[in-house]
């Protein structure tokens, strides 16, 4: 019933605005390089200092000076550029950027997200370019799976871990649904083989229907 990785990757690229300056942030959001329609005029910016950055790199492709921020092989797309840094963190925090798409380890239903720790002692910080993104970019969107290992939902009234960006998030993509968060209430927009009142109740929360709700069958 639950989307893949992949899957869910091609959803958020199908969303990310044709001409758009984007960064995708480090784990499941990279996956989103290899679903963009080459003719969009996405333009992918990665923090470790590289604009136009292509799909994953394979094979013959790999060359281990060119990676993402998270130290995986990637290709350059005709037009890519190399800079600083610094430059490259002037650019998220300037907001030269238009979507910036996170992972979570848990986001409130006013927009609140937590994605750099838990808050337990034995726990090790990731706190890399988040929380500069999570303020920076002009849209923040996150992709995660909608529930953890334990089967707790991510997707919570409060956040209990500590915070990345308050009230941050746009909109959030999971292996269930898609959600859309408004500055009064956050909405399920498109569920995956779940009913948007089945969803409210493993969730334990009440998230409102809109007129455009749909149900993918995959």
């Amino acid at each position: 019933m639950a989307l893949t990785i992949d899957e869910l990757a091609a959803v958020v690229a199908r969303d990310i605005p044709a001409g758009a300056y984007v960064n995708l942030g480090i784990g499941q959001p990279t996956r989103i390089a290899d679903h963009l329609n080459p003719e969009s005029g996405v333009v992918l910016h990665t923090e470790n200092g590289m604009l136009g950055m292509g799909p994953a790199a394979t094979g013959d492709q790999i060359d281990p000076d060119l990676t993402n921020a998270g130290k995986v092989p990637v290709t350059e797309l005709p037009g890519a550029s190399y800079f600083h840094h610094a430059d490259s963190f002037a650019m998220m925090r300037g907001g030269h950027l238009d979507v910036c798409v996170l992972g979570a380890l848990r986001v409130s239903t006013t927009g609140d997200l937590a994605n750099w720790h838990t808050g337990q002692p034995d726990a090790i910080p990731a706190v890399g370019g988040a929380m500069d993104l999570a303020i920076g970019a002009k849209q923040v969107f996150v992709m995660m799976t909608l529930f953890d290992k334990q089967g707790r939902p991510k997707l919570v009234d409060h956040c209990s871990y500590p915070l990345t960006g308050l009230r941050c998030v746009n909109r959030i993509y999971t292996d269930l649904a898609v959600f859309e968060v408004g500055p009064e209430r956050t909405t399920a927009r498109e569920t995956f083989g779940i009913s948007p009142t089945e969803l409210s109740h493993c969730l334990g929360l009440h998230l409102p229907e809109t007129d455009r709700t749909t149900t993918a069958t995959r």
